[in-house]
């Protein structure tokens, strides 16, 4: 895709930063209450049922609304959409400090929940907007590094706030960073050029159809049904898939943070050799070919340090594998409904975050260890493998609602 837009570099990674700080923090606000569900079980005498709806209902509603925040993005820009999430999360995150209820913890969940599609499906159409396009996978991948980064906090930082400062005033710290976040939006992320909109384009969900009928978007789709399903089923399960092997919870939290810091660095550096190629494929292949080879000893070995050092190397490789799925959808369908394709990438993964959770729980079933569940993911990343072998990243794209197919150029 040609583009005609004059990158200003001495803002673009400015507004790159500030998305991505954004985006970390919506990541913190999902998972802030996972390493918390003794204490929250205690403090509002529910069940752990109960709990994991402060988990769960980010998936599930990322599921409803991301083909419509994607249309948002492609109909009114991607700063207006971002500035919506944020606003959505930073009232739904003052609503939970109102702590003397479990039911304002949910609702501040649900409504946070739904501002994180609205925030996270812009990256692509940022990028596109401020990026050229040797820099384009890079950029993604900074971005996609907040994210990481606000899983970090959320897990080993939540508890250490709590612990210092109290539940409540944690929630009001945290409060307080999202609308800071939303407010360095407002004043540095702004457009790079005036991006032409078309309603028609993006107004209905024929457009929808249209993408989904194009063999190499749907290839897209499903890699990111599995590779998300089963990056979100490892880390849900890793304790009590560890657990058998004599590594104790605090160990298994560890390799879990070691996963994250070597997939933030990960993210970094792939990325740049991607834009170097000018390709995504084979670096995408070769995310899924480390994972086959990796996530096996990871789960199964009962030697700490060695835990360590490879946990760190499955998360240098897999993690970028976001990034570049991102980056090759946006390539892949254009500029004017990156924001459709990204919404419908990431619907995918969340749903199949939803289901492989749940599937590898069954798998397990009242078996001792979780090894059945480890041949089940992959297998997963084994049908990944052999779907990036079918996909065509030469070929994008043109939606053209004057016309009742798909055309490439």
């Amino acid at each position: 895709m040609k583009s005609t837009k004059a990158v200003k570099y001495s803002s673009n990674w400015y507004v790159l930063l500030s998305f991505a700080v954004l985006a970390g923090i919506s990541q913190m606000l999902w998972l802030n209450f996972a390493p918390l569900i003794s204490y929250l079980k205690s403090h509002y005498e529910v069940s752990e049922s109960d709990i994991n709806w402060l988990l769960i209902v980010f998936p599930l509603i990322y599921i409803l609304f991301s083909i419509h925040s994607g249309k948002v993005i492609d109909r009114a820009g991607y700063r207006f959409s971002i500035l919506l999430g944020g606003i959505f999360m930073s009232v739904f995150s003052t609503i939970r400090i109102f702590d003397s209820s479990f039911l304002f913890l949910l609702i501040g969940q649900i409504g946070i929940a739904i501002g994180q599609p609205y925030t996270l499906n812009a990256i692509s159409s940022l990028v596109v907007d401020w990026f050229p396009k040797n820099k384009q996978a890079t950029a993604t991948g900074i971005g996609t590094v907040g994210m990481f980064i606000g899983m970090a906090v959320a897990l080993a930082g939540t508890p250490l706030l709590v612990d210092h400062f109290g539940f409540q005033p944690t929630l009001i710290i945290m409060a307080i960073l999202t609308i800071f976040a939303t407010l360095l939006f407002f004043f540095i992320g702004h457009h790079n050029s005036k991006l032409k909109r078309n309603s028609s384009t993006s107004g209905s969900f024929s457009t929808t159809f249209k993408l989904l009928k194009n063999k190499n978007l749907l290839l897209l789709n499903i890699v990111s049904f599995l590779g998300l399903g089963v990056f979100n089923g490892l880390t849900s399960w890793l304790e009590q898939i560890l657990k058998p092997y004599g590594i104790s919870s605090e160990q298994a939290g560890i390799v879990g943070g070691t996963l994250i810091i070597g997939g933030i660095i990960g993210s970094i550096v792939i990325p740049v050799f991607s834009d170097k190629v000018g390709k995504r494929k084979p670096f995408l292949l070769v995310t899924i070919i480390g994972s086959l080879l990796l996530i096996y000893p990871v789960c199964t070995s009962g030697n700490f340090a060695f835990l360590i050092v490879i946990g760190s190397l499955l998360g240098f490789i897999f993690l970028p594998a976001f990034a570049l799925l991102l980056s090759a959808t946006e390539e892949l369908v254009g500029e004017k409904v990156s924001g459709e394709a990204t919404g419908l990438l990431l619907m995918a993964g969340n749903l199949g975050a939803v289901i492989v959770i749940g599937v590898m729980q069954l798998i397990k079933g009242e078996q001792s260890t979780w090894i059945h569940s480890v041949y089940f993911v992959l297998i997963l990343m084994l049908i990944g493998f052999f779907l990036m072998i079918l996909f065509k990243e030469s070929a994008c794209i043109v939606v053209d609602n004057k016309k009742n197919n798909n055309e490439y150029k």
